[in-house]
């Protein structure tokens, strides 16, 4: 019970495994996740990581019993340390979403580079059901995520939502439908090892420009950076190798891995 960690494929999936609290995420579970992280961040074979929960559900938030300790503002908040642990992860990021995702669960899969929800999950934003304020980067997260409209929309009123009010507004890229094979897992894992045998090289510069992009940097911010990554190219080898692969009609092989942040 906690967190679990898997390698196969390529592919590197964490699973939130509380069942019998809808996966709400103790203390212990936030300061784990950040160098649970590191560790598949640092491992080569590792090409996409998939974040997921046990028996049903996404994460049901933080676990309301230890609030105190893990919102205490003068360490910081241990879910945003967490949170800020996988949106700055090298690597690319699925949330794969059944069930409950809120309040922290929706901090953690709106840190991810993408969101895919079974067609019965639900979302919700909770604070204003306790009179607490939600940690300012979860906040400006979900603002980049939806727009100010619809993050007030979740914030003020603590509703539940379903998934087409979810795609609507942006929070998940995509909707899949219950039954048929193993759905949602099936149709992640599989995205996922499409992801697995890209260029993690293109995926990687993709990310830190899309953020720096996001953030609303000037111009001459979003220069520089997709500059490095343009230096980086020709001594990647990930180009050379496409291609080759593309002239000699193959699937390419690419072996470029991003350093550990």
């Amino acid at each position: 019970m906690g967190l679990r960690r898997e390698v196969a494929g390529g592919v590197g999936t964490v699973t939130i495994d509380r069942p019998a609290k809808r996966n709400a995420m103790t203390a212990d579970m936030w300061r784990e996740l950040p160098g649970l992280l590191a560790g598949l961040a640092a491992d080569p074979d590792v090409r996409a990581v998939v974040l997921t929960g046990a028996d049903g559900d996404f994460c049901a938030g933080a676990d309301i019993s230890e609030l105190t300790e893990i919102d205490r503002r003068d360490g910081g908040h241990l879910s945003t340390a967490a949170e800020e642990a996988l949106a700055a992860f090298p690597k690319p990021t699925i949330a794969a979403i059944e069930g409950y995702c809120v309040g922290g669960g929706c901090q953690l899969a709106a840190a991810c580079d993408l969101r895919f929800a079974a067609e019965d999950a639900r979302f919700g934003i909770t604070p204003a059901k306790l009179g607490i304020v939600y940690p300012v980067a979860a906040t400006a997260r979900i603002v980049r995520l939806v727009g100010p409209s619809a993050a007030k929309y979740l914030l003020y009123s603590a509703d539940l939502i379903g998934v087409e009010h979810a795609l609507r507004i942006g929070l998940v890229d995509e909707v899949v439908p219950v039954g048929g094979g193993d759905g949602l897992r099936a149709r992640v894992a599989a995205f996922a090892a499409t992801l697995a045998s890209r260029s993690l090289l293109t995926q990687r510069a993709t990310k830190e420009i899309v953020d720096v992009i996001a953030s609303g940097a000037p111009p001459a911010r979003v220069e520089e950076t997709a500059g490095g990554w343009l230096d980086e190219v020709p001594k990647g080898g990930d180009a050379a190798e496409g291609v080759a692969a593309f002239l000699e009609r193959r699937p390419p092989v690419f072996t470029w891995t991003a350093p550990a942040p």
